[in-house]
């Protein structure tokens, strides 16, 4: 019999809307490594979780988040969610599939960050999300996103709805309680993980993580790369909320906190702005593919997996290290993408 440790027993009390079995799979990328090895190069032992795989309408991470942050809404008597950003969001996509399979009315204010064309704003996840049946408001780059929520919300009450509105990447202390306990599920895998590698973005998948592997006394790092904003705001973010999510969980406050020099950041492979390709990226993404044959997405992993090769090139990774790179989905964003890639 599986006992949860006294850390997360808090975990099993929150309230909670299941969305399917969430544990994702690992394996290897020995292809990827043995292309990484025939130039000489140090190359750790890689491996991928497959948070991808998971969950609604396409998969991601922001399954884990919302199962949390649904269930606190149902608990709350909701009728509808509300939640917020780029046009090609992958959080919005999965918000909407959660929604629609809860039984709840839905609103996605998704705004014009980048100038794109046609497929950016027509094909991937705002197809989707259209699909799903959410109803989409965009806004202008320049227009205050605050206030765009709150006329949403507005719109909502005067249908007689009770809005609870997500955060931006489903990224508060509550959303960030999903990836507390996919660091259990890393911790009990039985795989000897040194370091998780990942895209940070909003900070949630991050921070969660953090404060997981701390409550539970694992020494197994985490190597964010931002893709949203610089490395010192986003340390910032993310040691932020990891205290905020382990204060969740109750239990730690007879353990440790988050200690900020854990809070590894890399913002080099970010490029000009969040959502804007590179050419590392395009390169990380043709080699993984045809390497492994897994799709990386253009804005999150994609980037993530060109600062990992970047820190295998630059030696900062020894042998006999076990890497686990988290890939937490994006996948229909690629459509969008499909100029840059040409």
């Amino acid at each position: 019999m599986t006992t949860t440790p006294a850390p997360l027993r808090e975990l099993v009390r929150r309230p909670r809307r299941r969305f399917g079995a969430l544990t994702s799979e690992v394996h290897p990328l020995p292809r990827l490594q043995a292309a990484l090895a025939e130039s000489g190069r140090r190359v750790p032992n890689l491996w991928i979780k497959r948070d991808d795989r998971i969950g609604l309408a396409g998969g991601g991470n922001k399954a884990r988040k919302l199962e949390f942050l649904v269930g606190e809404a149902l608990a709350r008597g909701a009728t509808a969610l509300v939640t917020s950003g780029a046009v090609q969001s992958n959080h919005a996509r999965q918000t909407a599939a959660a929604a629609a399979v809860s039984g709840l009315a839905c609103t996605l204010v998704l705004q014009r960050k980048l100038s794109r064309d046609v497929e950016y704003d027509a094909c991937g996840n705002v197809f989707l999300d259209e699909l799903l049946g959410a109803r989409v408001v965009t806004v202008a780059a320049d227009e205050d996103m605050d206030d765009a929520v709150a006329r949403a919300v507005a719109s909502l009450e005067e249908q007689g709805h009770r809005p609870y509105v997500v955060p931006v990447g489903g990224s508060n202390a509550t959303g960030s309680l999903g990836y507390v306990e996919c660091a259990q599920e890393i911790v009990t895998s039985g795989l000897p993980v040194d370091r998780v590698v990942l895209a940070t973005g909003s900070s949630g998948t991050h921070a969660g993580l953090l404060s997981g592997f701390t409550a539970l006394g694992s020494d197994v790092s985490v190597l964010g790369f931002s893709v949203y904003r610089d490395a010192e705001a986003t340390r910032e973010a993310v040691t932020t909320l990891a205290a905020e999510t382990l204060a969740q969980l109750g239990d730690h406050r007879n353990g440790p906190d988050v200690d900020p020099g854990t809070v590894v950041v890399d913002d080099l492979s970010l490029g000009p702005a969040y959502g804007v390709p590179t050419a590392e990226m395009l390169d990380a993404v043709r080699l993984v593919a045809r390497t492994e044959g897994v799709l990386l997405d253009p804005v999150y992993t994609g980037k993530a997996m060109a600062g990992l090769l970047r820190w295998i090139r630059e030696g900062r990774l020894s042998e006999q290290e076990n890497v686990l790179f988290l890939h937490t989905g994006g996948v229909p964003g690629l459509f969008a993408y499909r100029t840059a890639f040409s």
